[in-house]
């Protein structure tokens, strides 16, 4: 999952699964100076993952626990710097996005975490977290009772039919496809190209619906991470009654316990109580505040002076997925009382700064700019070791697999960039060659970004025009196959705890599309040849494909560099409650906040 193309990351991050994520490494609201010990949070990030668990009927039924001391009432601001690129759930695969539809979309399954850390899949829509026969082939979900959209219609398998064909529209194509392709292929719109619109539809023996309460989704292999699958917020429910294609984005119908009264696109998204949520059908979600008011255009700078002071309505907000500006870190960790105003915790994203292979074509251009970017820079842009820390490679060390030693061009041992050596790889590569197009947010954060890798690039010879992109739509832009330019950073993290959630969505040849995740534009047989296999394997044996080919890709292909891996740190007001990280999100846990008077 992408995260968002500011400072911080993820995005939903759906970051959970078998051998799974539980990211309480630097979670604890204790106002310590947890990420400074960057040794110590990879080793944490690594040994405190957790086997996620498959929920029954009973650990999927509501009420959700209390959260200790909510009280009802208030209203939860909530700062943000870009505007949010989209509201239609099937358009939603980053992280700010996906904190605002744990709010206000439900979908089959949903993830629940405990206060120990312990995260397990559960029933949202449905019963359980699914049930499976025919070797894992086959999975049967049963829709709970009780279930209705903000206009007080009954959630039916029609509604999930209707949600998982309109993903095969044409203007659907900014979320996740794991669903499209594991059911119908890499060319999946072929198989329903107006998204079952024209009263088309899948037939019964990919997707059935035999009554009302009944869903049944039929693979050609088995798919045993279907329930974390389908807990991305980009499968969250569109009811088939209000769906306006297009329109969608701007005014989605509800099922959470929030829905839109008010959405100026890019300045403020107000939501209230959807009172047609039953807490009794949900076993994650609160409805303590009253409602949200989700204000755009604010910078990290501002948002952390302002949580500082805590003053008036700040008091009473929280950051979205900006963190606490750099520049200011020392006046929260050095401050008792604005401290322990704090959560923390490592992210799942590696960034990288990405190579457009259908324009930087020389190998030794893109190694030479590998060698040259100074991750101690960047890295001090983001807050130091509160912000992240140098990546070597590109598993991230939340990941299964993750090889904290591969450092390939010495990342770790020359974090500030060998430029010795990114000159030496560039002798006799033509002029024309040296000039790149560099693609950056219109954002605090990117602003910074941008000087780093100007500075970087410059000392070793290279002529970089840097093209400013809006931070609304960054992914969006860059994610357009006949983009033009050169270089532009990326964040990916797992979907859930596995190497096929990371090379597959970013590497694969068959995704080269627009709108797709597949930045770099790789086509490379070998890539393609060792993620076939990988994914036909046991975990065991899959692990060491995935290897094999993040090798094969970081030394011989070479479609990014890596960057560095991102930290957490957010703040809130004094009057914001429940406050805690939440390792699926790697954000705040926004399910669980109230205002405390």
């Amino acid at each position: 999952m992408k995260p968002i193309s500011s400072r911080r990351a993820r995005a939903i991050v759906v970051a959970l699964a078998a051998g799974s994520l539980a990211l309480t490494a630097c979670s604890k609201n204790d106002g310590g100076d947890s990420g400074a010990d960057s040794k110590k949070d990879q080793k944490e990030a690594s040994v405190q993952s957790k086997a996620v668990t498959y929920a029954d009927a009973a650990g999927s039924t509501g009420p959700a626990a209390e959260v200790p001391g909510a009280k009802p009432g208030g209203t939860i601001n909530v700062y943000q710097e870009a505007g949010l690129s989209h509201l239609d759930p099937g358009q939603i695969y980053v992280s700010d996005a996906g904190q605002v539809a744990n709010l206000l979309f439900r979908r089959l399954t949903q993830f629940k975490e405990d206060d120990k850390g312990n995260v397990s899949v559960v029933g949202d829509l449905a019963t359980d977290s699914g049930k499976s026969s025919d070797g894992g082939k086959t999975w049967t979900f049963t829709l709970k009772d009780g279930v209705k959209d903000q206009n007080g219609n009954a959630i039916t398998s029609a509604d999930i039919r209707h949600t998982v064909e309109r993903q095969y529209a044409k203007f659907i194509f900014d979320g996740p496809t794991y669903l499209q392709t594991w059911l119908s292929g890499s060319d999946y719109r072929k198989a329903l190209p107006n998204g079952g619109f024209d009263g088309k539809h899948l037939p019964d023996t990919v997707l059935a619906t035999p009554d009302d309460k009944t869903v049944v989704f039929h693979f050609d292999t088995a798919r045993p991470d279907l329930p974390q699958t389908l807990a991305m917020a980009g499968y969250a429910v569109v009811p088939a009654k209000g769906d306006t294609k297009e329109k969608y984005d701007k005014a989605p119908v509800a099922t959470g316990p929030y829905k839109i009264v008010s959405n100026k696109v890019g300045k403020e998204l107000v939501l209230a109580k959807n009172t047609n949520w039953d807490p009794k059908t949900d076993s994650v979600r609160h409805q303590y505040a009253n409602g949200f008011d989700f204000q755009f255009g604010i910078t990290e700078s501002t948002q952390t002076k302002r949580l500082i002071a805590d003053q008036g309505e700040d008091k009473n907000a929280i950051q979205l997925t900006g963190g606490v500006e750099a520049t200011q870190i020392q006046d929260v960790i050095g401050n008792a009382a604005v401290s322990k105003r704090t959560v923390k915790g490592y992210q799942p994203y590696v960034m990288q700064l990405t190579f457009n292979l259908d324009r930087v074509k020389d190998l030794k251009v893109r190694q030479a700019i590998t060698y040259a970017v100074n991750s101690k820079s960047l890295i001090a842009g983001e807050g130091g070791a509160y912000g992240g820390d140098v990546a070597p490679n590109y598993f991230a060390p939340t990941l299964p697999g993750y090889e904290a030693t591969y450092d390939p061009y010495g990342r770790l041992k020359m974090p500030q960039g060998n430029i010795a050596k990114a000159k030496e790889i560039l002798k006799g590569v033509p002029a024309a060659e040296k000039k790149v197009v560099f693609a950056y947010s219109n954002s605090e954060a990117g602003q910074k970004r941008k000087v780093a890798i100007e500075d970087a690039l410059t000392k070793v010879g290279f002529n970089v025009v840097s093209k400013e992109v809006d931070s609304a739509s960054y992914y969006e832009q860059i994610g357009k196959l006949n983009n033009p330019y050169d270089l532009y950073i990326t964040g990916w993290g797992q979907d859930w705890p596995s190497a096929a959630t990371v090379i597959t969505p970013i590497y694969d040849g068959t995704q080269v599309a627009d709108g797709s995740s597949n930045y770099s534009h790789v086509k490379d047989p070998k890539v393609d040849a060792l993620i076939k296999k990988a994914l036909t394997q046991d975990p065991t044996a899959a692990a060491a494909t995935w290897k094999e080919a993040q090798h094969y890709l970081l030394e011989k292909v070479l479609p990014a560099a890596p960057l560095w891996y991102t930290k957490q740190f957010q703040l809130s007001g004094s009057n914001i409650g429940g406050a805690r990280y939440g390792s699926v999100s790697s954000l705040i846990d926004i399910n669980r906040l109230f205002v405390k008077s």
